[in-house]
Parts: structure tokens; sequence; C-alpha cells
């Protein structure tokens, strides 16, 4: 069976606005251009997963049960656009949280590629063919550890530019619309070679 390519998306920052720790949904809010600009991704044929860090549940902020409300809030307001998130990927960890469960170190923690990984593997995700879109280093070093191809959102959010070599995005965008438009415009990858799998 062919395996699909996905776009990876960050959620703060780069698919809503940055609340720190938020868990109200009424503080959430999508970019402006996120609904057109997803919809002609998932239009191209790519599998849409939100992929985020989720650091809160480590420090004690808020409990993993907090933030269902907020994935199916960000998921009702894409289906007005006719978009569907394939799904949602969200890391629980932070080394210095305390929580007895959480606060440590993981694979899963953006710059590490493990959410990615993990998507891959659950569901047939060509790594290769696919996308992380981010607004910040960490976001395009995960999605290069993992094999895809970058989009750095240059909203602002990136304060440290930290440089190496994982850390070079394969393209820089203004906004959405912008990323999925370098994203609709770069020459494809074939599919990968069932032995290469």
């Amino acid at each position: 069976m062919a395996l699909r390519a996905a776009v990876f998306i960050d959620k703060d920052g780069t698919l809503v606005h940055d609340v720190p720790y938020n868990v109200d949904v009424a503080k959430v809010r999508l970019r402006e251009d996120a609904g057109p600009a997803l919809a002609r991704l998932q239009a191209a044929g790519y599998a849409l997963v939100l992929v985020s860090n989720q650091p809160g549940v480590a420090k004690q902020l808020f409990d993993e049960a907090d933030l269902e409300p907020v994935w199916a809030d960000i998921r009702q307001r894409l289906s007005r656009h006719g978009v569907a998130l394939e799904a949602v990927y969200w890391c629980p960890h932070h080394p210095y949280g305390g929580h007895p469960r959480y606060g440590s170190e993981c694979d899963c923690r953006k710059p590490r590629p493990g959410l990615l990984l993990r998507a891959a593997a659950e569901r047939g995700f060509d790594l290769a063919r696919s996308w992380l879109i981010g607004d910040i280093l960490d976001d395009v070093e995960a999605g290069r550890r993992a094999g895809c191809r970058t989009v750095l959102l240059d909203v602002g959010s990136e304060t440290e530019w930290e440089s190496g070599p994982w850390r070079q995005p394969d393209g820089v965008a203004a906004s959405l619309t912008a990323a999925a438009e370098h994203i609709a415009a770069a020459p494809p990858i074939p599919e990968s070679l069932p032995w290469t799998r």
C-alpha cells in the first residue's frame, strides 16, 4: 500500500496566535488565513496533522483532559473551510516539569522528531514527501530530523535564532498562505520504494 504525504502543522504561533499555556477556547484565535491555506494543502492531497508541544501538562498548569476541548474547537473552526485535521499529536513532557509522569526528557518534544515519527508509523505517511510548517527553529529541526521538508513561518516568534545543520528550513514564509504556496510550488519527491521504508 502506498504511503501518503502529510503536512505537519505546529499549533501555537503557527496555526493559532500564541497565548502561552492556554486551554481556554475563548482565547483560541486561528491565523486569519489558516482555513483557506490548509484547504489548499488538503486539496493538493496532503493529510493535515497538528503537532504541538504542551509543556503545561508537565508543569502542572493544566491536565491532559483540558486540551480536548481545544482540539475540538480548532477542528470545528477549520471545518467551516472544509478542512479536516487527520490527527493531533502532542507532547506533554518538559524536563523541568514537576509532574511525576511527564516531568522528564522524552523523544517527542520538539526539536526531537518523535511526534512525526509516531504519526508516520501509525498512519502510513511518507516522511520524505511530507512537510512541516512551524514558527520557530525547534519546529524546523523536528521536521528535518524526521526526514521532512520544512517551512519556517517567520512571524516574529523565533527569538534565539540558534543555527545548526538541522535548523535550516527549505523555505521561509510570512503567512500560512505563502507557506502553502511554497509547498504547492515545490518539486515533487517520488514515492518511497518499499525496500526503503
